[in-house]
């Protein structure tokens, strides 16, 4: 049988590359500000155009997640225009506390506004970009390491895969003959390969390359012991709650102005807006006037709040 419903296969598969494709549809067409995708309230009109600056202002993952239901987004969004008109209609906006809240969220979006609008004016000269790096280049140091990850499990044993899972004790004592034996010369990438649960590196040779910059959102422990690893020189197992790490450096390096030469721009203009608010916030000239309140606890509320302002 088995004959049999291999040739069926091959035939139904024969017929099917036979058979033209069907058709792609049409790409529908843009639509444009004014169309209307929506009617409501007995006539109004909704366009696509009233809802895109609605949209616009959305961080774009949030965006991209209301979009998928978009029955739901227009509801929702007329839901909330057809609210807030009648908060205005009741004056909701020039009574407390609403009226100080929706101040303080203008006031904020506004400085921000400023801020990110100053921010872009500032020009950063390739020169200065070319400065910075030439003075920070232990900044973008990189550190390529070779690493043998030894898992271990609350629950050793043999696992459903058939691998035999090790006790934190088990593997303890496998990273450290593995470091022992690295240490005496043994060939690094053949302990590798044959010893690593880190599939990941395990397919580089155990390559990892960690940049000095970028190493904060390492565990303190591995920060310590790989950026500290000279070349050729194998570390002693680092505990970490999903397994032991042995170590060997391979070598140190600097990446290359090009590489970097987009974040050096970026931390410049942040520098250089946070300048300028500091000195826009000393232009100020405040002079603390009332010691009582400057000298409150911190944990102690300065002023009742609105919602205490307004409790009785």
């Amino acid at each position: 049988m088995k004959p049999v419903i291999s040739i069926c296969v091959l035939c139904t598969a024969l017929g099917l590359a036979q058979t033209p494709a069907p058709p792609k549809p049409s790409p529908a067409p843009a639509l444009t500000p004014d169309t209307v995708i929506a009617e409501y309230d007995n006539g109004k009109k909704l366009t696509y155009g009233e809802l895109e600056k609605f949209l616009s202002v959305l961080p774009a993952q949030t965006r991209a997640g209301v979009m998928r239901d978009r029955k739901q987004l227009v509801e929702r969004y007329l839901l909330m225009k057809k609210v807030s008109e009648l908060a205005e209609k009741d004056k909701l906006d020039e009574k407390s506390p609403y009226k100080e809240a929706i101040d303080s969220y203008r006031m904020n979006m506004l400085m921000q506004a400023e801020i990110q609008k100053v921010s872009s004016e500032f020009p950063v000269r390739v020169e200065e970009q070319q400065a910075y790096y030439d003075q920070h280049k232990a900044q973008y140091e990189q550190v390529t390491v070779k690493l043998i990850h030894i898992s271990f499990s609350s629950s050793p044993g043999t696992g459903a895969d058939g691998k035999k899972r090790l006790s934190e004790e088990e593997a303890k004592a496998k990273a450290e003959q593995l470091a022992k034996e690295a240490k005496a010369g043994a060939d690094f990438v053949k302990l590798v390969t044959e010893n690593s649960d880190d599939e990941a590196t395990k397919t580089k040779k155990g390559d990892l390359t960690i940049s000095r910059s970028e190493s904060a959102t390492l565990p303190e422990s591995i920060r310590t012991v790989t950026l500290g690893l000279k070349p050729g020189e194998v570390s002693e197992p680092v505990r970490q709650p999903n397994g032991f790490y042995v170590f060997r450096g391979e070598s140190v390096s600097v990446k290359p102005f090009a590489e970097v030469r987009d974040q050096i721009f970026t931390d410049l203009q942040r520098m250089k807006t946070k300048d300028w608010v500091d000195s826009t916030t000393k232009g100020l000239n405040i002079k603390p006037e009332n010691d009582q309140f400057f000298s409150a606890p911190a944990t102690q509320s300065a002023a009742p709040t609105l919602g205490a302002q307004h409790a009785n």
